[in-house]
């Protein structure tokens, strides 16, 4: 009976050796996304088709998350010019030329933002207002 207490205690530890391994290792793969800042800065005019319209999302129709975001802006009454990507060629090349890497991409004011990130939005919506 000793034996297999030793036994099981042993296989215990060597399980939860395995699992505190396996919970770091997915921890560091989400760090860099961590690190990285919500927003990029830069001069994106060139990219806002009306030049009264200062948000810009680069999306499609079947992202969850480009729905949010354009329920956000018609929510807020947020004025936004919304370019898909699987349906305009010229959208397409834009978003390549800004990086694309996944929709919504979004433009706002000076700001670029990757994803959906309603902080992020927030923000850019304030210093856009100031």
């Amino acid at each position: 009976m000793t034996m297999l207490k030793n036994r099981i205690k042993t296989l215990a530890g060597y399980g939860l050796i395995v699992a505190l391994g396996l919970g770091a290792g997915y921890g560091l793969s989400l760090l860099p996304a961590a690190l990285k800042p919500a927003y990029t800065e830069g001069d994106y005019a060139a990219y806002f088709p009306d030049k009264n319209v200062k948000v810009v999302l680069y999306g499609t129709t079947r992202c969850g998350f480009c729905a949010k975001a354009r329920a956000h802006f018609a929510e807020n009454n947020i004025p936004f010019t919304d370019l898909d990507i699987d349906q305009s060629p010229q959208a397409k090349s834009e978003f390549a030329k800004l990086g694309g890497g996944g929709v919504p991409l979004l433009l706002i004011g000076n700001r670029r933002i990757q994803g959906f990130n309603p902080g992020a939005i927030g923000a850019a919506l304030k210093k856009l207002s100031d």
